[in-house]
């Protein structure tokens, strides 16, 4: 797998969030009424607040359930990453990423196919075999390039990550 690990101090993830269902396998129907549900011009809006690394719109998942099990609840915000002391528009929900170590998984193919199968291979190859493990705090997925009808895409998955 195509993998770096990089240390970030503390930054926010700030956009529009919702509470929706862990889907395996699948574009996640809930995920997808929540973005269509944002104007046009919110996605532009949401990138002039960037600030940091990952850059561009972000995919950001947390409360996660430990087991990561289908079916399970989690938060959805679709954002942008933040420095920790930028102030959150009052009408964007925020997301704390802190201080720490990421993995970040480079992924390209099919979409959302190689970025769930590159998610399991985390689990079942690259953890296994790596001296580090899960630690608390949001999950992100970055998409670095896309066809023009999102049937491919180059992505990173930022996993929040210590020594084990």
């Amino acid at each position: 797998m195509d993998t770096r690990i990089v240390d970030r101090p503390e930054f926010r993830l700030v956009g529009h969030a919702t509470r929706v269902p862990l889907i395996h396998h699948g574009v996640n129907p809930h995920i997808q009424q929540h973005i269509a549900a944002l104007p046009a011009q919110e996605h532009g809006r949401l990138k002039d607040l960037c600030g940091t690394d990952p850059a561009g719109l972000l995919q950001v998942f947390a409360d996660l359930d430990p087991d990561a099990t289908e079916g399970s609840e989690l938060t959805y915000l679709h954002g942008v990453a933040v420095a920790a002391e930028t102030a959150t528009p009052a009408d964007l929900d925020a997301v704390t990423a802190p201080a720490g170590r990421w993995a970040v998984f480079r992924v390209a193919g099919p979409y959302p196919q190689a970025l769930q199968s590159a998610w399991a291979a985390t689990a079942a190859d690259w953890f296994p075999s790596n001296p580090w493990r899960l630690r608390p705090g949001p999950s992100m997925v970055a998409v670095l390039d896309r066809a023009a009808d999102f049937s491919t895409a180059t992505c990173e998955l930022w996993l929040p990550v210590e020594p084990a």
